[in-house]
């Protein structure tokens, strides 16, 4: 049967009707946010590496909404109302958070989404650094700092090493183009972990810039991810 040319039109028409109804979903509008926190402090990781997930049992997804945190500590995520169930997944972080025993397994966190909310999650760091102090001296920047040692029983760790990060942006790890200039010390060479010092030179830059940002890290033994200080902007 040969179709008249307004007929086509017409069914053409109501197709994309129908394609645009069903892609005109409204977008998540709430937010979650919060921060990993240890006895109310931020705890700080590497940029975009450490990740959480969401699970949204009975909404018919079965797979997971994920994020990262950024080098801060803080998370941020555009949800649908709903009962969510939160995880870091195991093995991730330079902490434990909630570790069940008998599974070796990271507990979940129950979350009811309704409004805006914050909720920070709070984390047992294995180790954290204390008042670090960054100087500069004709391009040679100085790292003087103390570490704590916070889980210290079966479950401890040793320290592999601690490194001294240097970056033309305010993003700063071991990353790719993350770091500029950058200083390790083994952590079986550390003497006193009350009193620790690193020292790197910053290389030229191009184009001149008369500052850089700077952090220290902490890399634990059998552990990925990495515990730091926070991100220091130094003028040269």
């Amino acid at each position: 049967m040969k179709l008249k040319y307004p007929y086509i039109i017409l069914m053409a028409l109501m197709w994309v009707a129908t394609s645009c109804k069903k892609d005109t979903y409204d977008a998540p509008k709430i937010t979650l946010k919060g921060r990993l926190v240890y006895n109310g402090e931020s705890v700080n990781v590497e940029y975009d590496r450490v990740p959480l997930e969401l699970y949204q049992p009975g909404f018919g997804k079965t797979g997971a909404i994920t994020g990262t945190f950024a080098q801060d500590g803080s998370y941020s995520m555009l949800l649908f109302s709903g009962n969510y169930k939160l995880i870091i997944p195991n093995g991730q972080g330079p902490f434990r958070w909630n570790e069940s025993t008998s599974t070796n397994r990271r507990d979940t966190l129950n979350v009811n989404v309704t409004g805006d909310q914050t909720l920070d999650l709070t984390v047992t760091p294995y180790y954290l650094i204390k008042n670090p102090q960054l100087t500069v001296n004709n391009k040679a920047v100085t790292a003087a700092f103390g570490i704590n040692k916070i889980i210290t029983d079966a479950n401890a760790r040793n320290i592999e090493r601690v490194t001294l990060y240097v970056n033309k942006t305010q993003f700063v790890s071991g990353g790719p183009n993350y770091n500029i200039a950058t200083t390790d010390l083994a952590g079986s060479a550390i003497t006193d972990l009350n009193s620790i010092t690193l020292t790197t030179t910053v290389p030229t830059i191009t184009p001149t810039q008369n500052y850089v940002f700077a952090r220290i890290g902490l890399k634990i033994e059998g552990i990925e991810d990495m515990i730091f200080s926070s991100v220091q902007k130094l003028q040269l």
